[in-house]
């Protein structure tokens, strides 16, 4: 990960929460890699409940932790956690939204969108975004594993979700996808 004060400037988040449909309508989310908390803080006060808050690096977690503490927040729940082996521990069909952003050139894209799928309500959503498939972007997964649109929206659709829409730009420098548990 770059310094934070860079990697910030890769995002317009609340334009990305907006198109993402996250909003007050949404009761408990989860997120796949929190890292800086760049998109947990100001989700987190735009929904009704709580975010579960999921990465494997420690020290992505304290960083996090810190931030929480600091605003005084209480409706995030940050677990350490290999997500990838040990799934996300939560109960079948138990949240409302799903936040998948920049991880899905992970080794096992199907793998976190099948989790996905396991622990979201009948109608929940997933909101997928993306570095745009570009070598001019500063920064993203190499292009060898970095996934194109069409490669995100036939994962999401192979794993149940209907992707209606299909994708959209979320300049400056990543692409989003809403995909619906049917």
């Amino acid at each position: 990960m770059p310094l934070e004060e860079s990697w910030n400037t890769f995002f317009n988040v609340e334009l990305i929460l907006e198109k993402l449909q996250i909003n007050g309508t949404i009761q408990d989310v989860v997120e796949f890699g929190s890292g800086y908390g760049t998109f947990t803080i100001p989700a987190s006060l735009k929904i009704k409940g709580k975010i579960f808050d999921y990465d494997i690096e420690p020290e992505m977690i304290k960083c996090l932790q810190d931030k929480i503490n600091q605003n005084n927040l209480s409706n995030i729940i940050l677990m350490n956690r290999d997500f990838l082996i040990d799934g996300t521990g939560l109960d079948d069909n138990s949240v409302d939204y799903v936040m998948m952003f920049n991880i899905l050139h992970a080794e096992e894209p199907l793998e976190l969108l099948k989790e996905s799928y396991r622990i979201l309500k009948y109608n929940g959503k997933i909101g997928i975004i993306h570095w745009i498939y570009s070598k001019d972007t500063p920064r993203g997964p190499s292009m060898e594993i970095r996934p194109t649109e069409k490669q995100c929206i036939e994962w999401a659709n192979i794993s149940g979700f209907n992707t209606y829409g299909g994708s959209f730009s979320l300049p400056p420098y990543h692409y989003g996808i809403i995909g619906i548990k049917k």
